[in-house]
């Protein structure tokens, strides 16, 4: 199968929420990675800040003719920092292969859930 998709992608508007209602659903990002290449594919996610320096150190892989869910709630960074809620950011994600993105936020933080999903800006 043909490898689909871009290197490098951009998520503008990010926003990790520490509110959660009740039940199962808890609020959290998740970003959407797909592979249809042959080889698997070594994520990086670089957090850029309004008023504060950008933060690295984020991986993921996935695998070859594959699809992973990266919860932005469970990452971890090399050091073991979690992602900072409650505060606006945006994503770049760098990939040593081509991948297609897909960023979505499920907001739990009142009775009447909010799913929003889109495709990630593919930088030529």
């Amino acid at each position: 199968m043909k490898a689909y998709g871009k290197k490098v992608w951009l998520i503008p508007d990010t926003f990790l929420s520490s509110v959660s209602g009740e039940g199962e659903q808890i609020s959290h990002e998740a970003i959407c990675v797909t592979n249809t290449g042959g080889r698997d594919a070594h994520i990086s996610l670089t957090l850029l800040y309004e008023d504060k320096p950008e933060i690295g150190g984020f991986h993921a892989e996935c695998g070859a003719r594959r699809t992973h869910h990266i919860r932005l709630d469970r990452i971890r960074s090399d050091s073991g920092e979690p992602i900072q809620r409650d505060v606006p950011y945006s994503v770049l994600l760098e990939s040593d292969e081509p991948v297609v993105v897909q960023y979505s936020r499920l907001d739990t933080s009142s009775t009447s859930m909010a799913l929003m999903t889109t495709i990630a800006y593919a930088v030529e």
